[in-house]
């Protein structure tokens, strides 16, 4: 009883560590500019006011154009990540090749590699094929991120898919990539929707590849655009503030709408092999 009472202390402790930055956030998008910098700081607003996001959000096309753009490289790398990464962990787990332990080290080693390092090559090669400033280029850097990501987590979920439903499926006249689709991808939902949450994390608030690889406004990420507050003579701390806010609000949602799956998909992919 007194370790149960001892962990849900500690649990709730890490929780409100974790929560201060956001609160401070979203407290600091709700101050007068004036107030931002009192000493010591107002740790409730007073007075509450809304002009930052009226300046911001409400007013600049630009932050509702980086939203755009980031909602246009966010949902197709989510979908391409998960209808790449899938049928690749499954052949990784359900067919033996010479080269897997090759594959499966070069896909960890990938994860290692800092995002910039991959940037500057690729704004190189984009630029012989016209893919720099355009969403299909920013698209391919993200999956080129989240793809190995997601093969080398979802391979033990699809390791764990019975070997007798599957040739069961095949003796009812499925493919083998029709025992997959059919009977394989909805018994590793969990696992698809974590990684699926994870991506859309990744993509959304990814920032390299947008500074790099997108030159004009129109391209550019809301993380990018968000860059625009901080200039050298001066941070513009509420507007700063407001449009962060603003862009939490969908990784919040959707870990809100999918936080139990989130969580099995994170414990059963731990217990697998």
């Amino acid at each position: 009883m007194k370790k149960s009472v001892a962990l849900t202390v500690a649990a709730v402790v890490l929780v409100i560590v974790y929560l201060i930055p956001v609160y401070w956030m979203v407290a600091t998008s709700l101050k007068p500019p004036a107030d931002v910098f009192d000493a010591p700081p107002d740790i409730v607003p007073s007075p509450v006011t809304l002009q930052a996001y009226l300046d911001t959000v409400i007013s600049d096309p630009a932050i509702w154009q980086g939203l755009r753009s980031s909602t246009i490289i966010t949902l197709p790398t989510l979908l391409l990540t998960l209808a790449l990464g899938a049928p690749a962990a499954y052949g990784l787990a359900k067919f033996r090749f010479r080269v897997t332990g090759v594959v499966l080290f070069l896909l960890l080693a990938a994860q290692m590699l800092p995002t910039i390092s991959l940037a500057l090559p690729m704004f190189a090669i984009f630029s012989q094929y016209g893919l720099v400033d355009t969403y299909t280029g920013l698209i391919i850097a993200n999956v080129s991120v989240t793809l190995p990501f997601a093969v080398v987590l979802l391979r033990p979920y699809m390791g764990a898919i019975p070997g007798d439903l599957l040739e069961a499926a095949r003796l009812d006249g499925c493919t083998t990539f029709g025992a997959f689709r059919r009977v394989g991808l909805p018994l590793v939902r969990p696992g698809l929707v974590m990684v699926a949450t994870l991506t859309f994390v990744m993509t959304w608030g990814e920032f390299v590849f947008g500074l790099t690889l997108a030159t004009s406004d129109d391209k550019q990420p809301i993380t990018v655009v968000l860059n625009r507050f901080i200039a050298s003579f001066g941070t513009q701390w509420t507007n700063l503030m407001a449009v962060s806010t603003v862009i939490a609000i969908p990784i919040i949602v959707v870990f809100m709408l999918l936080q139990k799956h989130v969580v099995a998909g994170l414990t059963e992919g731990g217990l697998k092999d």
